[in-house]
């Protein structure tokens, strides 16, 4: 299914470090994640990606297990999943969202402002990306709900805008999708992830640029 092989998170959501304690173990791990996530998804070759996201799932499983009350690293499970999804494609990859879903919905439910709601961005994202009933469980009203709780906690956010400014840009609402992706184009730097925030740069100038010429 192409729309799951373009499935790209964060989404996926690319946060700065946790604002509240873990374990400096967990700690680790999750900087651990976060870089090598960013490494597959911007620096493989496309046909090296599925392999390399399902170690990394593992080790995501293995973090998890280990702390599994850390709402940061459930996020990062998810995220995973996630992109490992869009790697594998086909019906296949309906497993990992549904795995990738309750691991986010998890990390909600112990702290949803944990690095800065992402929960709620990686969520809306997979609502929007994924096909609806009977297929799968997307839903574009569902999407945009979490989009904008998301944008509720981290207003000048990268991963909010862009994403709910993909959102908006598939509902043909290109006028807004311009304005979101500007707040994610004018976005601060993260502390740490540099590699992140160049590989979703590009993505935002991608995107605008197809926008623009919407709008023209």
């Amino acid at each position: 299914m192409q729309i799951l092989r373009n499935l790209v998170l964060a989404l996926a959501c690319l946060c700065s470090l946790p604002a509240f304690a873990l374990s400096d173990e967990a700690r680790q791990h999750l900087v651990e994640l976060q870089s090598r996530w960013a490494e597959i998804n911007y620096r493989l070759p496309q046909d090296e990606r599925e392999a390399a996201f399902e170690k990394l799932g593992e080790a995501a499983g293995q973090a998890v297990k280990a702390e599994p009350n850390a709402a940061e690293l459930l996020i990062w499970r998810g995220i995973i999943l996630s992109t490992w999804a869009g790697a594998k494609g086909g019906l296949g990859a309906l497993g990992l969202v549904k795995e990738a879903r309750s691991s986010l919905e998890a990390a909600v439910a112990i702290d949803p402002q944990a690095l800065n709601g992402s929960a709620y961005t990686s969520l809306g994202s997979l609502y929007y990306q994924v096909p609806g009933w009977p297929i799968g469980f997307g839903d574009k009203k569902q999407a945009e709900a979490l989009l904008q709780k998301a944008l509720e906690i981290n207003p000048d956010g990268i991963d909010p805008n862009y994403f709910y400014g993909d959102y908006l840009y598939r509902q043909k609402r290109y006028a807004q999708a311009r304005e979101a992706l500007v707040r994610a184009q004018a976005a601060a730097d993260r502390p740490g992830r540099k590699l992140a925030d160049e590989g979703r740069r590009a993505e935002i100038r991608a995107l605008l640029g197809k926008v623009e010429a919407e709008l023209d």
